[in-house]
């Protein structure tokens, strides 16, 4: 593994506490705030965010294990290791920007930041998954 990523995947371990205080977050709001259980979309949008971003900083975390391995240049190596960690940033901040109010019945205009973190994630896999296939190694 490049200096790079083991950096990349070191910060990504660190940040990963941050998912585990969103958890206790929800729960605690589970458990103490009426407002937040009178409020299924906020609920559902909270839930997806939190699920979000505990699984795309795992996929970055597999996927570091291969960016060194494909058959890419600098750029695009650096790319992935940017654009798949930043999409658990851009969907869950979509999630949770988007009805942070407790009275909120729809999503607000943050919802497209979902879009941006897709295209990116999307990107970024697509980029990696070339490069793999490329690789003659």
């Amino acid at each position: 593994m490049s200096n790079a990523s083991r950096r990349q995947a070191g910060a990504l371990l660190i940040i990963l506490p941050t998912v585990v205080y969103g958890g206790v977050s929800i729960l605690s709001l589970l458990i103490h705030d009426p407002a937040y259980m009178k409020n299924p979309l906020r609920q559902d949008l909270w839930r997806a965010g939190h699920a979000h971003a505990g699984v795309l900083l795992v996929l970055s975390l597999v996927a570091l294990r291969y960016v060194d391995e494909a058959s890419l240049s600098d750029f695009w190596r650096s790319f992935c290791r940017f654009a798949i960690p930043s999409s658990a940033i851009f969907l869950p901040a979509a999630f949770f920007f988007s009805v942070l109010s407790p009275d909120a019945t729809e999503p607000n205009g943050l919802i497209s930041l979902a879009y941006v973190g897709a295209i990116v994630l999307a990107a970024g896999l697509l980029t990696l998954g070339i490069g793999l296939v490329r690789a003659k190694h």
